[in-house]
């Protein structure tokens, strides 16, 4: 591998809750990192995804939906991890809807943010081409970038356009990370991410907002990973909604979990699922600290 003409950098996605950035993540780098589910706020943590090949290195950052006014210090922190976006991008992918009508108020600071820009029009597939073309003319007199891309990132339309054009803007750098690393997250985060995820798809109202999940035991054998998960939840009512009728909800989430967990590590899971209440864990300085919110 010849470093000196090897490219690397950040290209890191910001965008509103709900525009499909997780999605968009996961299609340019091929694997499911990041949780998909149809609520906004799906997406807690910044991840990397990483592309290698021999003469290129990219690594994909996912963020939180940007949050004009964060109600929780969870989500001032959620703000922190699109700040760090914000700052050590080396190529910034502003992601919008096809629909979307008027500039997110976003817009004014990402004006200032001293990196090239990609504006990528998600979700162009409900859409018709004329339609999206004047999209495009539309952010073109908005926002200035190097580049304008519509795309489907659902249907995987038009994404070979973008890797290209996020190619060609790529600087010069030797790799950040291994040429055969993934992501940056370890497994275990996976592990929790997957079950957070099933609790978002399986309930309604406040209870995906007012969970947070902790792997207590990670430990892979040859042929099976045994993990031991806390489902935390924000208050005492919550946590029988949570289990179920005879432990009936909490089953089915551990049974669609696990099977997706044998998907992403590719061998047999045994897993157990605990309910438990911590209070306003959303605005606890400490407990956020151990769900890994604050450093």
């Amino acid at each position: 591998m010849e470093l000196s003409n090897h490219k690397a950098g950040f290209v890191n996605i910001i965008g509103l809750p709900n525009v499909g950035k997780s999605t968009l993540m996961n299609a340019l780098v091929g694997e499911k990192l990041a949780i998909i589910t149809p609520k906004a706020q799906t997406t807690r943590h910044r991840i990397f995804g990483i592309v290698n090949e021999d003469d290129y290195q990219i690594v994909y950052s996912d963020s939180p939906g940007i949050i004009h006014e964060p109600q929780y210090k969870l989500q001032e922190s959620m703000m922190k991890f699109v700040q760090m976006c914000l700052r050590d991008a080396d190529i910034l992918i502003v992601l919008l809807e096809a629909k979307q009508k008027t500039p997110p108020p976003f817009f004014e600071r990402i004006k200032k943010v001293p990196v090239p820009k990609i504006v990528v029009l998600n979700k162009a597939d409900v859409i018709t081409k004329e339609e999206a073309e004047a999209k495009l003319a539309f952010w073109k007199t908005h926002i200035e970038a190097e580049a304008y891309i519509a795309v489907s990132a659902l249907q995987k339309k038009n994404l070979t356009a973008l890797s290209d054009q996020i190619l060609a803007m790529l600087p010069l750098h030797p790799p950040y990370y291994g040429k055969d690393d993934l992501t940056d997250k370890p497994l275990r985060f996976f592990a929790s991410e997957i079950i957070r995820e099933k609790i978002f798809l399986n309930f309604k109202q406040e209870i995906p907002y007012s969970v947070e999940i902790a792997i207590e035991v990670y430990q892979e054998e040859e042929d099976i990973a045994r993990i031991r998960a806390i489902i935390f939840v924000d208050r005492e009512s919550q946590k029988p909604i949570v289990i179920g009728r005879k432990g009936s909800m909490l089953k089915k989430v551990g049974t669609e979990a696990r099977i997706d967990m044998e998907a992403f590590i590719e061998k047999k899971v045994y897993l157990e699922l605990f309910v438990k209440v911590k209070k306003n864990w959303r605005n606890d300085d400490d407990l956020l600290k151990k769900f890994g919110y604050r450093g």
